[in-house]
């Protein structure tokens, strides 16, 4: 059986893993540990646990167990002490606390929830992420991504760990044993690149022997990812991994519905599609793969969500997402695959 790993976190990884699940390979999502809004934020200041919300996103999609629990770990509650709150954040810290470690509550809880394949933390350490803008103003938080103002108006420079978070050694084993790696999709600066910030990460990035794809975004974000198009992106995590190491990229050949893409726009700016240039193949040390894995129907947002704004509502399809990467490690049947350059 094929060992794959997944990269991310938020509704991107749980996006992908919906549909990589259904297929007969062994998974491991490798999940950030930066997030630090909504009814995570709080139950990291209050009780001192690990961010428990992208790893329960992780969670519920690689879930056998029946359609009610799934639903019960997504839960969130409406009024009271606990509005906002998510069911599942409150069960992980909780098992966090019981066990004495993130990574002990993380297991029990997949054995609840009937889990394919494994969830496992980049890092058991604290962390918390920051924000250089363009002005050298620092702000702190994975939060600040989607809700500073001066974020949007001046712009990221950098990002960085403080403090500097070794990574989880099942993560770094997982890395090294793989046959595919996948990276995204997810939002660019808050789920994918502080993963590769944690140190031993990048390195066995670099040393594994598994196919690296990057499944790029399909819109930007304004002051973060403003006006980048497939090779940006691409290219600032081959910089942050300190190597050439992406083989493929997985780029759509379908757009949003051109209302959607209005919606989109009044709230991001112009531009907001990642778009994909032609022109640059004999300049890339990556492959491009061209397939429809657009989402066509538009997502809702829990009006308890506290973060439900800052949430995409374009979105990859899970199951055509899922195809086109298997038939890429596999290198065989490509129907779905359209072209790759």
């Amino acid at each position: 059986m094929k060992n794959i790993v997944t990269i991310g976190g938020g509704t991107g990884s749980f996006t992908l893993l919906s549909g990589l699940k259904k297929y007969p390979v062994d998974i491991t999502a490798i999940v950030t540990m930066a997030d630090d809004g909504g009814s995570t934020g709080r139950l990291r200041d209050e009780l001192g646990v690990l961010p428990p919300g992208d790893v329960r996103q992780c969670l519920v999609a690689l879930s056998d167990s029946s359609e009610l629990l799934r639903e019960l770990m997504n839960y969130r509650f409406e009024r009271g002490g606990l509005k906002g709150h998510n069911f599942g954040n409150l069960l992980l810290s909780a098992l966090e606390k019981i066990k004495g470690n993130f990574s002990g509550g993380v297991e029990e809880a997949a054995k609840i929830l009937r889990v394919k394949g494994k969830v496992v933390p980049v890092s058991e350490e604290k962390m918390n992420l920051h924000i250089k803008l363009k002005n050298k103003q620092v702000v702190k938080g994975e939060n600040q991504l989607d809700h500073n103002k001066d974020v949007r108006k001046y712009g990221i420079d950098k990002i960085y760990l403080r403090p500097n978070a070794k990574a989880y050694k099942k993560s770094i084993e997982a890395i090294k044993e793989a046959d595919m790696v996948i990276i995204g999709p997810g939002d660019h600066y808050g789920s994918i690149i502080p993963n590769i910030l944690v140190k031993g990460i990048p390195e066995a990035l670099q040393k594994t022997k598994a196919m690296v794809v990057y499944v790029c975004n399909l819109t930007n974000k304004k002051g973060q990812t403003e006006r980048f198009n497939l090779d940006d992106y691409a290219e600032a995590i081959n910089g942050y991994i300190r190597k050439d190491r992406i083989d493929y990229v997985i780029s759509s050949t379908k757009n949003p519905d051109e209302e959607l893409i209005k919606v989109y726009e009044k709230k991001e700016g112009k531009g907001s599609l990642v778009m994909f240039d032609n022109k640059k193949e004999d300049k890339r040390g990556y492959k491009i793969v061209r397939a429809n894995v657009l989402c066509k129907k538009r997502t809702s947002r829990n009006k308890n969500d506290s973060i439900a704004s800052a949430r995409s509502f374009i979105r990859h399809d899970s199951d055509k997402l899922a195809k086109v990467l298997i038939e890429l490690l596999e290198i065989k049947n490509r129907k779905l695959i359209k072209k790759i350059i």
